[in-house]
């Protein structure tokens, strides 16, 4: 600031810088209240580095601040969405984890991530594979926290995580195409298909039929009664199902390249 002069001239250049001063301030703090919270993150440093966005005139120290306020604010978002991608991935495994651990007390009956032909060709990637006095479970395994709105004959469901809103097929509908894939390799045998969501997911209403959690999983394995079969050697069912496995690196890479709802 510069001052020429006395008296009322001064008083008037005092004033005037004054004014432009608290202008360009309140202009800064209505950019940060209104505008910043709108943009992209990848233009908030360079909107705050263009002090004309703010006030029209060179304002040095504001942009300045403006900047840093921007960088912090890119910063603290980008690392809550990577502490929120980090902890749903922890979270998937522990769940993933504690089914392992449920499905191992089976035995050597249960197979997991394997490719089959598929039921109306290609292939099919099954979760699980249990057999149990009766008949073999085909198991989907979904990790969902929030709430899950969805029946049987809706073709999709509706996942609301926080502020976050995706639909999704229905896994009840994707799982009927690998467990007729699976029934294909041992067509006298009853398979059934079984859904298992893991994390803290709730749904409004009853569960759909075929639909539980991973803390009902045993419960469910030990009452799950399967419809009538006349089979006698159960060990030759499962290695049945053992030689129809694809286990080559070219049937998996095939699969990732087929678009399927299987």
């Amino acid at each position: 600031m510069v001052l020429r002069g006395s008296g009322r001239h001064g008083e008037q250049t005092v004033n005037g810088s004054a004014a432009r001063g608290f202008r360009a301030v309140y202009s800064q703090r209505m950019l940060l209240r209104y505008v910043v919270p709108g943009m992209p993150l990848f233009a908030l440093p360079a909107a705050a580095a263009d002090s004309s966005m703010a006030t029209g005139a060179n304002v040095t120290g504001g942009s300045l601040t403006l900047f840093a306020l921007a960088l912090a604010l890119v910063a603290a978002l980008l690392l809550r969405r990577l502490a929120t991608r980090i902890g749903a991935g922890v979270a998937r495994r522990i769940g993933e984890a504690r089914l392992r651990r449920i499905l191992a007390k089976r035995g050597a009956k249960v197979l997991s991530d394997f490719i089959v032909p598929g039921a109306y060709g290609g292939l099919a990637r099954i979760d699980h594979a249990v057999m149990t006095t009766g008949g073999i479970l085909c198991i989907r395994v979904l990790h969902f926290d929030g709430v899950v709105f969805g029946t049987e004959e809706e073709a999709q469901w509706t996942h609301v995580d926080g502020i976050t809103r995706r639909r999704f097929l229905n896994p009840t509908i994707q799982n009927e195409g690998r467990r007729r894939a699976l029934a294909n390799v041992v067509p006298e045998v009853p398979v059934d298909g079984l859904v298992v969501f893991t994390g803290k997911v709730e749904f409004p209403n009853a569960l759909p039929k075929g639909v539980i959690h991973v803390t009902a999983l045993n419960g469910f394995l030990a009452r799950h009664v399967f419809g009538p079969s006349r089979i006698d050697d159960w060990d030759a069912v499962w290695m049945s199902v053992q030689a129809a496995l694809l286990t080559d690196e070219g049937s998996r890479r095939d699969f990732e390249a087929q678009l399927s709802f299987s």
